[in-house]
């Protein structure tokens, strides 16, 4: 019933088909006895297939079906050094033919690990930006490569616009198709994409559990604010007039540690818990702080022990092998 729901919703929507869906849910029985929580799942979004996977996969199904129907050459997106999206992009466009230019916000690193290198093994060009410059220097690499006749599409940041964030309405849908109903749906939440696709897909599935954005770096009023536009503009190219107001959209920003992408005991013990209990690898950005956010809030007794409690693993192994966050991992203790 689910499925033939979704399909009517995206029967006008373009898509090129090549992530490996729907990706399985598996139990996290001795996660969850370890924690002494609620019965634990695992949504595994590292396992759509490009690249090492990543939810950003989902998101470039749509993105390029919108990139070929505006007659595009070029890929262009931005992020940070280890950025789990513009890995992804750089291998779509090389899986597709397309040229892929990267802005990369931060400083360039000695060496090349982690997604870093994967950028180059794609062959993504690279252009090298301050944080406080990203977006300049993405609407200069923009206009250079359309001035030089290379037909570029930009791709914002995280793949987080309306076209991008239909991809997780579409996953909320698939996940009700594959009968799992949890209570709380909670994963990391950042540019704002896949928590806008989930709050659209759980008014278009009528999902009656919650979905919890761990914020990664983001105050929560600034996500709430995001979210809530991007699933509005998202819901009206399905032909829905939604409105979602701000304070609807459940983030939590207790986790937000010591900044975007620096790794401190939290990250640290959740990286390790996954893997000890589980066999089942985070990385240290994203679900690495969202699974510390989890385990915090298991251990403050948040979730009622009878209540069933999705980890949506939106990826990033990859950055694991950062000089940076691998050394780090290697010299930390165990739990």
């Amino acid at each position: 019933m689910v499925k033939l729901v979704r399909e009517e919703w995206f029967k006008n929507v373009q898509r090129v088909r090549f992530a490996n869906l729907p990706t399985p849910v598996e139990p996290m029985p001795r996660l969850s006895a370890a924690l002494d929580g609620p019965r634990l799942l695992v949504k595994r979004d590292d396992l759509t297939g490009l690249a090492f996977g990543g939810n950003k996969t989902r998101k470039l199904e749509f993105l390029l079906a919108e990139a070929r129907a505006h007659g595009a050459r070029t890929l262009i997106t931005a992020g940070a050094v280890q950025s789990n999206h513009c890995r992804q992009t750089a291998a779509a466009a090389a899986r597709f033919g397309y040229d892929c230019i990267l802005v990369l916000a931060g400083e360039k690193p000695g060496g090349i690990s982690g997604n870093l290198l994967l950028d180059h093994v794609f062959g993504a060009e690279i252009v090298w930006t301050g944080r406080a410059t990203r977006r300049q220097a993405l609407d200069q690499a923009y206009q250079a490569a359309r001035d030089g006749g290379r037909r570029p599409y930009l791709i914002p940041y995280g793949g987080s616009s309306p076209t991008g964030a239909l991809a997780y309405a579409g996953a909320l849908m698939e996940l009700l198709e594959q009968g799992t109903r949890p209570d709380w749906v909670i994963f990391p939440s950042s540019s704002g994409g896949t928590q806008a696709g989930l709050a659209l897909g759980a008014y278009l599935g009528d999902y009656p559990g919650k979905v919890l954005g761990i914020s990664i770096d983001e105050p929560a009023g600034v996500l709430q604010e995001r979210v809530a536009e991007l699933a509005g503009k998202a819901a009206g190219l399905l032909g829905e007039a939604l409105v979602i107001h701000p304070a609807e959209v459940l983030v939590n920003d207790s986790y937000l540690g010591q900044g975007y992408g620096v790794m401190g005991e939290p990250e640290r013990e959740a990286v390790r818990l996954f893997a000890h209990q589980e066999g089942l690898l985070l990385d240290p950005v994203y679900t690495g702080r969202a699974a510390a956010g989890l385990i915090d809030l298991i251990r403050k007794g948040r979730f009622g022990k009878d209540e069933t409690v999705l980890f949506w693993h939106t990826g990033g192994g990859p950055a694991l092998f950062a000089d940076n966050y691998r050394d780090d991992l290697s010299g930390a203790e165990n739990p």
